[in-house]
């Protein structure tokens, strides 16, 4: 019986809980550290296209000139840049040949702060390109420095490369020697392009802007839906609004007052396929759902990369 008396008066005696006796709030670093997790996570869905010699190439712009045609490269250090179109782009060298890009851009808006990039003409693209044998002209390579800094999904099977933000620097590439000097192997370049010369081999790299339509789609439930327009884009000219189904494509109009017919369309890598061909300036017509109303709108593409 003493025990139990002991126990009432202990548990009488005990404070009571306070409202205020909270979890104390996570200190600033964690919270900050949180949060450039979660912004780091971000992803990018950058366009991308297969050479004639299965090199996967993208499209860049350097300081907003551009667009260049690079290649991703696992095995290179760092970004390289053709000397040419450094200076297309106007990329100030250092003594040793390197540059820090004010904006890399990689299509599909990813944006790369401070690029730091070798300017020199690598033997394997100055031979390729002298004999045309990837179908376009090489402007580069992205190389370790810049893929090293996202968490990249490759699927051949789609037209899209997804890139995730990592929290993550990579060391800095070694600015001495040179970086691209292969001994003989630097003369198979020249070599390449003399001989394409007596071979007759003239490479045809006519550049276009790829055309711009500024809709986000996504493939649900089977129907091509549009998540998201931006705000001044083509298409948010035309009229198009979130949670439209496209259901239909034209070819791109070619005269004044011509209507063609609308195809039926339904998935996403279909869309794709009709919209590489698009050019800056150029017209078409989709068919679009929208609640139980089906219309038809015009579409002018703006100038992409």
């Amino acid at each position: 019986m003493t025990r139990w008396w002991l126990l009432a008066i202990l548990m009488a005696c005990a404070p009571a809980a306070r409202a205020d006796d909270t979890p104390p709030p996570p200190k600033a670093d964690k919270v900050e550290k949180a949060d450039k997790v979660k912004a780091a996570e971000k992803e990018y869905a950058v366009p991308y296209r297969l050479t004639d010699t299965k090199h996967v190439l993208v499209r860049v712009k350097l300081n907003g000139k551009g667009p260049f045609n690079l290649i991703l490269d696992t095995g290179a250090p760092a970004v390289f840049i053709t000397k040419k179109s450094a200076e297309r782009a106007g990329l100030d060298t250092d003594d040793n040949g390197w540059a820090v890009t004010d904006t890399f851009e990689l299509e599909g808006g990813l944006k790369v702060p401070g690029a730091k990039a070798r300017v020199a003409d690598l033997f394997q693209l100055e031979g390729m390109n002298g004999m045309g044998l990837a179908g376009v002209e090489l402007h580069g390579v992205v190389g370790y420095n810049v893929l090293a800094k996202y968490r990249i999904t490759y699927d051949f099977t789609g037209d899209k490369l997804k890139f995730v933000a990592l929290d993550y620097t990579p060391p800095a590439v070694n600015a001495r020697g040179k970086e691209n000097s292969h001994g003989s192997l630097d003369m198979l370049g020249p070599v390449m392009k003399t001989l394409a010369g007596f071979m007759g081999i003239k490479p045809n790299f006519a550049v276009e802007p790829r055309g711009f339509l500024g809709v986000e789609l996504a493939d649900v439930d089977g129907k091509l839906t549009v998540k998201n327009v931006v705000k001044g884009s083509p298409a948010d000219t035309a009229g198009l609004k979130t949670g439209d189904l496209i259901t239909g494509t034209s070819k791109a109009l070619t005269g004044k007052g011509r209507t063609p017919g609308v195809n039926d369309l339904d998935r996403l890598k279909a869309f794709g396929r009709w919209v590489e061909p698009m050019r800056a300036g150029q017209k078409a017509i989709l068919r679009v759902e929208r609640g139980d109303k089906t219309e038809t709108v015009t579409v002018e593409f703006g100038k992409g990369l």
